[in-house]
């Protein structure tokens, strides 16, 4: 009886045989290394981005858009949001609404209830919130208000509902005359 070597496995893309070599497993099948790739984007796959649903491949971001929550706010990956419902991946229905609500507002103005910033009056949400101040402000807006240099507790000082370097406000608010202003030590009486 003649020798027969075992039946090589089949890639399932191309229908080739997939050698050791080059083979990569998922959903069960050997695929060649260029035949493992996403079946939305072409992107070629590893172990550790695939998704393998129904016996097919996908990159996980192609995953969540073909088979994840669908509607406003999903869809995008880690905190990403967008009004991708998926259609072009085939999907047809959605479980959410897919438009978010507008609402017409004053220039400045922030249409949520909550504490607003002193500077450019939007709301102040609890991971936007500058450290170091009793009142909410922005971190983008927790600046000098004339040389603009970034403040926490420490560097900041208030007057009249905005904020200042202590450089700024000294120039500004400190006390005058000759002495004063120019740093720690400088007061002379010659």
């Amino acid at each position: 009886m003649p020798f027969k070597p075992p039946e090589q496995a089949r890639c399932p893309k191309c229908g080739k045989s997939v050698y050791a070599a080059e083979e990569k497993v998922a959903a069960g099948q050997k695929w060649h290394k260029f035949c493992f790739k996403c079946g939305l984007c072409n992107k070629l796959l590893e172990s550790t981005n695939v998704a393998e649903p129904e016996g097919e491949l996908f990159c996980k971001v192609c995953h969540g858009r073909k088979y994840g929550p669908k509607g406003y706010g999903f869809g995008g990956g880690a905190g990403a949001l967008g009004m991708d419902k998926g259609e072009r991946f085939g999907n047809v229905e959605c479980e959410m609404d897919t438009k978010p609500r507008e609402q017409v507002v004053g220039a400045g103005a922030s249409s949520s209830t909550g504490p607003k910033c002193p500077r450019c009056g939007k709301t102040v949400y609890d991971a936007e919130r500058a450290i170091g101040s009793t009142v909410p402000w922005h971190k983008s807006c927790f600046n000098c208000k004339n040389c603009h240099k970034s403040l926490d507790s420490t560097t900041m000082a208030a007057h009249e509902n905005e904020v200042y370097c202590k450089t700024c406000y000294g120039k500004n608010f400190g006390p005058k005359g000759f002495g004063f202003g120019q740093g720690a030590g400088t007061l002379s009486m010659g």
